[in-house]
């Protein structure tokens, strides 16, 4: 009785040296899984991350190349055959217009669905919301630059009126966009935008000048046409007749 007694007490002492044994074994185990497990999740995301950022910064590369570089270009270049009276010329200005137009909505176009597809569209901040509208607008301005009348018939000052303002808008709100989108990618990123904002600052500037510069180019040109007549009226007068009959005929321009 007594030796069963402590063949009992001896499997007891090897039971619990066994728990204690393979406890700390399996509690390493699980910790070890729980660490693989966390690696992993974090190298996910961080592939997530990854895909992410590319997605953003290519939204904004044609976004920027769409309403920050062809459209303002393309209206400068529209703007310079209201000097010509060439038919050839006003032919060249009006395609390369349409060119960059065309190619303006097809970046915008690819850049909406993009956001669509790609991001999480709450609305819940001014780029998502102007960046809706402004796609509605562009496909609207295209659509009535196809429909447009031809010249001297009534309805042309109206249409132009309407392509006029609504460029305008669609030029002013794309820029405006771009600087938010630049804001919204810092805060999502946490990555610089400094150096990005300078250089299309720069890059507006430029346009905004040449713009403003088209108006008085003409006015410029008129400028020095009445200077140069101002100053071959006062050479006349002060010739005498025979001086006048010894100058050389010069050769029309």
């Amino acid at each position: 009785m007594l030796f069963l007694q402590n063949k009992k007490f001896s499997f007891s002492i090897l039971f619990l040296l066994l728990l204690l044994t393979f406890q700390p074994l399996s509690s390493s185990q699980q910790l070890k899984k729980n660490v693989e497990f966390n690696t992993s999740k974090k190298d996910h995301c961080q592939k997530i991350s990854a895909s992410l950022l590319f997605d953003i910064t290519l939204h904004g590369f044609l976004l920027w190349a769409s309403m920050g570089f062809l459209m303002p270009v393309g209206i400068l270049v529209i703007r310079m055959s209201n000097r010509e009276q060439c038919g050839r010329r006003l032919k060249f200005y009006f395609y390369i217009h349409t060119i960059l137009q065309i190619l303006s909505v097809l970046l915008v176009t690819a850049g909406a669905v993009m956001s669509i597809k790609k991001f999480n569209n709450a609305f819940n901040n001014n780029h998502q919301r102007i960046g809706i509208g402004l796609y509605g607008m562009i496909w609207l301005q295209a659509l009535i630059g196809i429909v447009r009348p031809k010249r001297g018939s009534r309805t042309r000052s109206l249409w132009f009126f309407i392509h006029w303002m609504l460029g305008t808008a669609v030029s002013l709100l794309g820029v405006f966009n771009v600087y938010s989108g630049l804001f919204a990618y810092h805060e999502k990123t946490s990555r610089r935008i400094r150096i990005w904002t300078i250089i299309f600052t720069v890059e507006i500037s430029l346009i905004s000048f040449f713009y403003l510069f088209q108006d008085k180019l003409e006015y410029i040109q008129k400028q020095g046409v009445i200077l140069g007549s101002d100053l071959v009226t006062s050479t006349d007068q002060g010739l005498s007749p025979n001086d006048k009959q010894k100058e050389l005929p010069t050769d029309p321009c």
